[in-house]
Protein backbone atom coordinates (compact mmCIF):
# COMPACT_ATOMS: atom_id res chain seq x y z
CA UNK A 1 0.00 0.00 0.00
CA UNK A 2 1.31 3.23 -0.92
CA UNK A 3 1.22 6.01 1.85
CA UNK A 4 1.27 9.95 1.94
CA UNK A 5 3.15 11.23 4.18
CA UNK A 6 1.80 14.51 6.65
CA UNK A 7 4.36 17.71 6.88
CA UNK A 8 4.40 16.30 10.14
CA UNK A 9 5.87 12.93 9.40
CA UNK A 10 8.43 14.41 6.53
CA UNK A 11 9.78 16.33 9.47
CA UNK A 12 10.76 12.84 11.23
CA UNK A 13 11.89 11.96 7.91
CA UNK A 14 14.01 15.20 7.44
CA UNK A 15 15.46 14.47 10.88
CA UNK A 16 16.30 10.60 10.36
CA UNK A 17 17.79 11.43 6.63
CA UNK A 18 20.28 14.39 8.02
CA UNK A 19 21.50 11.28 10.61
CA UNK A 20 22.22 9.39 7.02
CA UNK A 21 23.80 12.12 5.33
CA UNK A 22 26.05 13.15 8.65
CA UNK A 23 26.75 9.23 8.78
CA UNK A 24 27.86 8.86 4.76
CA UNK A 25 29.80 12.52 5.62
CA UNK A 26 31.86 11.22 8.70
CA UNK A 27 32.37 7.68 6.20
CA UNK A 28 33.79 9.96 3.22
CA UNK A 29 36.57 11.61 6.06
CA UNK A 30 37.47 8.47 7.05
CA UNK A 31 37.60 5.77 4.45
CA UNK A 32 40.94 5.29 3.55
CA UNK A 33 43.31 2.33 3.00
CA UNK A 34 44.05 0.32 5.81
CA UNK A 35 40.93 0.68 7.47
CA UNK A 36 38.65 -2.00 8.10
CA UNK A 37 34.93 -1.69 6.81
CA UNK A 38 34.10 -3.24 10.66
CA UNK A 39 36.08 0.09 11.54
CA UNK A 40 33.39 2.00 9.60
CA UNK A 41 30.52 0.51 11.13
CA UNK A 42 31.44 1.28 14.40
CA UNK A 43 31.52 4.32 13.51
CA UNK A 44 28.34 4.98 11.81
CA UNK A 45 26.36 3.11 14.81
CA UNK A 46 27.76 5.17 17.18
CA UNK A 47 27.00 8.35 15.12
CA UNK A 48 23.19 6.89 14.64
CA UNK A 49 22.58 6.02 18.27
CA UNK A 50 24.68 9.67 19.65
CA UNK A 51 22.06 11.49 17.25
CA UNK A 52 19.36 9.80 19.48
CA UNK A 53 18.26 7.52 16.76
CA UNK A 54 18.54 3.59 15.93
CA UNK A 55 20.18 1.55 12.97
CA UNK A 56 17.86 0.53 10.22
CA UNK A 57 20.09 -2.60 8.84
CA UNK A 58 21.06 -3.98 11.90
CA UNK A 59 18.80 -7.03 12.44
CA UNK A 60 17.01 -6.63 9.10
CA UNK A 61 15.70 -9.31 7.36
CA UNK A 62 14.49 -12.76 8.21
CA UNK A 63 14.77 -13.85 11.54
CA UNK A 64 17.10 -16.96 10.78
CA UNK A 65 19.70 -14.54 8.77
CA UNK A 66 19.10 -11.01 10.21
CA UNK A 67 21.79 -8.03 8.83
CA UNK A 68 24.54 -8.08 11.14
CA UNK A 69 25.88 -4.54 11.03
CA UNK A 70 24.51 -0.81 11.01
CA UNK A 71 26.14 -0.04 7.27
CA UNK A 72 26.28 -1.86 4.37
CA UNK A 73 29.46 -1.34 2.49
CA UNK A 74 30.37 -3.10 -0.79
CA UNK A 75 33.61 -3.20 -2.63
CA UNK A 76 34.45 -3.10 -6.38
CA UNK A 77 31.87 -5.82 -8.05
CA UNK A 78 29.74 -5.76 -4.63
CA UNK A 79 27.31 -4.20 -5.83
CA UNK A 80 24.89 -3.67 -2.50
CA UNK A 81 24.40 -5.94 1.27
CA UNK A 82 27.87 -6.05 1.69
CA UNK A 83 28.47 -6.95 5.54
CA UNK A 84 31.11 -5.02 7.17
CA UNK A 85 34.11 -6.83 8.92
CA UNK A 86 38.06 -7.50 9.10
CA UNK A 87 38.94 -6.76 5.26
CA UNK A 88 40.71 -3.39 4.94
CA UNK A 89 40.13 -1.16 2.36
CA UNK A 90 42.53 -0.92 -0.52
CA UNK A 91 44.01 2.35 -2.83
CA UNK A 92 41.90 2.18 -5.53
CA UNK A 93 38.79 0.20 -4.91
CA UNK A 94 34.94 1.71 -5.04
CA UNK A 95 33.83 1.48 -1.52
CA UNK A 96 30.13 1.95 -1.87
CA UNK A 97 28.24 2.59 1.60
CA UNK A 98 24.29 2.02 2.50
CA UNK A 99 23.08 3.67 5.80
CA UNK A 100 20.04 3.78 7.00
CA UNK A 101 18.58 5.62 10.24
CA UNK A 102 15.13 5.18 12.53
CA UNK A 103 13.74 8.55 14.29
CA UNK A 104 10.90 8.29 15.89
CA UNK A 105 9.88 5.20 13.81
CA UNK A 106 10.43 7.01 10.92
CA UNK A 107 13.37 5.81 8.16
CA UNK A 108 15.92 7.65 6.21
CA UNK A 109 17.77 5.62 3.84
CA UNK A 110 20.91 6.85 1.64
CA UNK A 111 23.76 6.02 -0.08
CA UNK A 112 27.12 6.59 -1.61
CA UNK A 113 30.19 5.17 -3.58
CA UNK A 114 33.73 6.25 -2.86
CA UNK A 115 36.81 6.07 -4.38
CA UNK A 116 39.68 5.33 -2.78
CA UNK A 117 42.70 6.75 -4.26
CA UNK A 118 42.78 8.15 -8.09
CA UNK A 119 40.42 6.69 -9.80
CA UNK A 120 40.88 5.46 -13.65
CA UNK A 121 38.82 7.23 -16.05
CA UNK A 122 36.82 4.77 -16.67
CA UNK A 123 36.15 4.13 -12.95
CA UNK A 124 35.43 7.96 -12.17
CA UNK A 125 32.68 8.15 -14.93
CA UNK A 126 30.68 5.18 -13.55
CA UNK A 127 30.94 6.53 -10.19
CA UNK A 128 29.95 10.24 -11.90
CA UNK A 129 27.32 9.00 -13.58
CA UNK A 130 25.53 6.75 -11.23
CA UNK A 131 25.39 10.00 -9.36
CA UNK A 132 24.14 12.06 -11.92
CA UNK A 133 21.58 9.32 -13.06
CA UNK A 134 19.60 9.52 -9.66
CA UNK A 135 19.64 12.99 -9.85
CA UNK A 136 17.85 13.09 -12.68
CA UNK A 137 15.36 10.33 -11.28
CA UNK A 138 15.06 12.85 -8.61
CA UNK A 139 14.39 15.82 -10.98
CA UNK A 140 11.38 14.25 -12.27
CA UNK A 141 10.00 13.18 -8.86
CA UNK A 142 7.47 16.42 -9.62
CA UNK A 143 3.35 16.12 -8.83
CA UNK A 144 1.99 15.06 -11.81
CA UNK A 145 4.60 13.04 -13.41
CA UNK A 146 4.33 8.75 -13.02
CA UNK A 147 6.99 6.90 -11.41
CA UNK A 148 7.65 5.54 -14.85
CA UNK A 149 9.46 9.05 -15.56
CA UNK A 150 11.80 8.45 -12.92
CA UNK A 151 12.91 5.48 -14.42
CA UNK A 152 12.91 6.76 -17.76
CA UNK A 153 15.47 9.77 -16.48
CA UNK A 154 17.76 7.16 -14.84
CA UNK A 155 18.01 5.42 -17.52
CA UNK A 156 18.31 8.10 -20.19
CA UNK A 157 21.38 9.47 -17.70
CA UNK A 158 23.07 5.76 -17.73
CA UNK A 159 22.33 4.47 -21.11
CA UNK A 160 25.04 6.62 -23.55
CA UNK A 161 27.62 5.30 -21.50
CA UNK A 162 26.89 2.20 -22.20
CA UNK A 163 26.45 0.62 -18.20
CA UNK A 164 24.94 -2.11 -17.01
CA UNK A 165 21.62 -1.02 -14.95
CA UNK A 166 21.09 -3.62 -12.65
CA UNK A 167 17.34 -4.52 -12.63
CA UNK A 168 17.10 -7.26 -9.59
CA UNK A 169 17.34 -4.47 -7.16
CA UNK A 170 15.17 -1.40 -7.32
CA UNK A 171 14.09 2.21 -5.47
CA UNK A 172 11.20 1.89 -3.09
CA UNK A 173 8.96 3.88 -1.16
CA UNK A 174 9.97 4.32 2.78
CA UNK A 175 7.97 5.69 6.15
CA UNK A 176 7.36 4.08 8.95
CA UNK A 177 9.12 1.04 7.71
CA UNK A 178 12.46 0.53 5.15
CA UNK A 179 10.64 -0.82 2.18
CA UNK A 180 7.52 0.09 1.49
CA UNK A 181 5.61 0.27 -1.68
CA UNK A 182 5.99 1.76 -4.61
CA UNK A 183 8.46 -0.22 -6.30
CA UNK A 184 10.56 1.75 -8.02
CA UNK A 185 13.06 0.79 -11.31
CA UNK A 186 16.16 2.18 -12.30
CA UNK A 187 14.95 1.03 -16.47
CA UNK A 188 11.98 1.62 -18.29
CA UNK A 189 9.17 -1.19 -18.05
CA UNK A 190 7.05 -0.47 -20.31
CA UNK A 191 4.65 0.53 -17.81
CA UNK A 192 3.91 4.75 -16.43
CA UNK A 193 3.08 3.46 -13.13
CA UNK A 194 1.06 5.39 -10.35
CA UNK A 195 1.25 9.59 -10.29
CA UNK A 196 3.14 11.12 -7.63
CA UNK A 197 1.27 13.31 -5.26
CA UNK A 198 2.83 15.70 -2.94
CA UNK A 199 3.42 13.27 0.45
CA UNK A 200 4.88 10.54 -1.18
CA UNK A 201 8.20 9.68 -0.11
CA UNK A 202 10.63 7.78 -2.38
CA UNK A 203 14.24 6.16 -1.95
CA UNK A 204 15.90 6.57 -5.49
CA UNK A 205 18.72 4.33 -6.05
CA UNK A 206 20.64 3.51 -9.76
CA UNK A 207 22.92 1.15 -9.71
CA UNK A 208 25.35 0.68 -12.21
CA UNK A 209 28.08 -1.26 -13.85
CA UNK A 210 31.10 -1.29 -16.09
CA UNK A 211 29.72 -4.69 -17.08
CA UNK A 212 26.21 -6.14 -17.55
CA UNK A 213 23.11 -5.94 -15.40
CA UNK A 214 22.72 -9.14 -14.17
CA UNK A 215 23.49 -10.06 -10.63
CA UNK A 216 23.92 -12.46 -7.76
CA UNK A 217 24.13 -13.31 -3.75
CA UNK A 218 26.95 -14.46 -2.35
CA UNK A 219 26.59 -17.49 0.21
CA UNK A 220 26.37 -15.22 2.79
CA UNK A 221 22.66 -14.70 2.03
CA UNK A 222 22.89 -10.56 1.83
CA UNK A 223 26.05 -9.61 -0.49
CA UNK A 224 25.10 -8.76 -3.58
CA UNK A 225 27.87 -8.95 -6.49
CA UNK A 226 28.05 -8.25 -10.10
CA UNK A 227 27.48 -11.75 -12.37
CA UNK A 228 30.38 -11.02 -14.56
CA UNK A 229 32.88 -9.25 -11.68
CA UNK A 230 32.17 -6.00 -13.53
CA UNK A 231 32.71 -3.01 -11.33
CA UNK A 232 29.74 -1.36 -9.84
CA UNK A 233 28.25 2.05 -8.36
CA UNK A 234 25.34 2.94 -5.63
CA UNK A 235 23.88 6.14 -5.06
CA UNK A 236 20.54 6.79 -3.37
CA UNK A 237 18.67 9.67 -1.64
CA UNK A 238 15.50 9.79 -0.10
CA UNK A 239 12.81 12.19 -1.21
CA UNK A 240 9.97 13.87 -0.73
CA UNK A 241 7.37 14.95 -3.19
CA UNK A 242 6.03 17.93 -2.43
CA UNK A 243 3.82 20.94 -4.05
CA UNK A 244 7.41 22.86 -5.24
CA UNK A 245 9.09 19.45 -6.37
CA UNK A 246 11.36 17.00 -5.04
CA UNK A 247 12.91 17.48 -1.87
CA UNK A 248 15.96 15.40 -0.64
CA UNK A 249 15.42 14.24 3.11
CA UNK A 250 19.04 13.09 3.04
CA UNK A 251 20.56 16.35 3.51
CA UNK A 252 22.58 17.94 5.72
Amino acid sequence: MVTRKSRREIEKMRVAGRIVAEVLALVESEVKPGISTAQLDRLAERHIRSAGAVPSFLGYGHRSNPFPASLCISLDDEVVHGIPGERQIRDGQIVSVDAGAIYDGWHGDGARSFIVGTPSDEVKNLVDTTRLAMMAGIAAAVPGANLGDISGAIEDAAAPGGYGIVRQFVGHGIGTEMHQEPQLPNYRTGVRGMKLVPGICLAIEPMLTLGGHEVSVKPDGWTVVTTDGSLAAHFEHTIAVTDDGPEILTRI
